[in-house]
């Protein structure tokens, strides 16, 4: 594979909205790769109302970081307890016990969740001791409890690779690697796994196609296609992780 340069490019603290990016392309803003494509913003606030009940945190968290949750509930239910709770692949779709916080006076609450595993997760915040709040089962949460969408990325190393030698060629998956393919490489995910990518407040979901990289101790290789979508050059530090989907 060929890859781009050299220069390391650290990975912004979420929360701080970046537009920058390296020498392939030229805009912070959503792009396209030959048309195909295309990036959403990760450093936004997502936020739910169900029940009288509202939680907001971040979209995107980066793994053994802080992430914070605020919200609020009725003013008669000030003092109790409640329950954040998460539901994905590493919970085997049920919801789990993520993080506890107490109802202030004025009916608000704030917790922060030290991220200790990686994936895309539904969220919401239950009171605690409704017997509701012991549920489990499906991801799809009641509706008396809001739930908000988070991706916890694990901190990765990446590289992209393409020019005039390879387009044309056929990738260990069986793709035909052309100037606008988007994917990226890795040594032992199955072909086709939808990979979550963060990148400068930028976020982009997109298969697995190849194997390796094999070289700068990079865990990731994007296509150019893929590098150009993210605003990347050389060799980085991004934030990923993988979708698996619920069987």
């Amino acid at each position: 594979m060929l890859c781009a340069g050299t220069a390391v490019l650290g990975l912004p603290a979420l929360g701080e909205a970046s537009s920058g990016g390296g020498g392939l392309s030229g805009s912070g803003a959503s792009q396209t790769a030959s048309g195909a494509g295309t990036t959403q913003p990760g450093n936004v606030t997502v936020t739910a109302s169900a029940g009288g009940m509202r939680i907001a945190s971040r979209a995107s968290a980066i793994l053994r970081n802080g992430l914070r949750f605020s919200g609020s509930v009725p003013s008669q239910d000030a003092g109790r307890a409640v329950e954040i709770e998460r539901s994905g692949h590493q919970t085997n779709w049920t919801w789990t016990p993520t993080v506890q916080a107490r109802v202030g006076s004025d009916g608000s609450l704030s917790a922060r969740w030290q991220t200790n595993h990686i994936g895309r997760f539904a969220v919401r915040a239950v009171l605690a001791g409704t017997g509701q709040a012991r549920e489990r089962g499906a991801a799809t949460a009641s509706s008396n409890w809001p739930t908000v969408t988070v991706t916890v990325y694990r901190p990765s190393i990446a590289t992209w690779y393409g020019g005039n030698g390879v387009w044309g060629s056929t990738t260990a998956c069986g793709e035909v690697l052309r100037r606008n393919t988007l994917g990226v490489a890795n040594r032992t995910l199955p072909c086709g796994t939808q990979v979550a990518l963060y990148y400068r407040g930028r976020t982009t979901v997109v298969p697995v196609i190849d194997r390796g990289p094999y070289a700068n101790g990079a865990d990731w290789d994007l296509t150019q296609a893929t590098a150009r979508l993210l605003s990347m050059d050389g060799v980085a530090h991004i934030g990923a992780v993988s979708l698996p989907r619920r069987r």
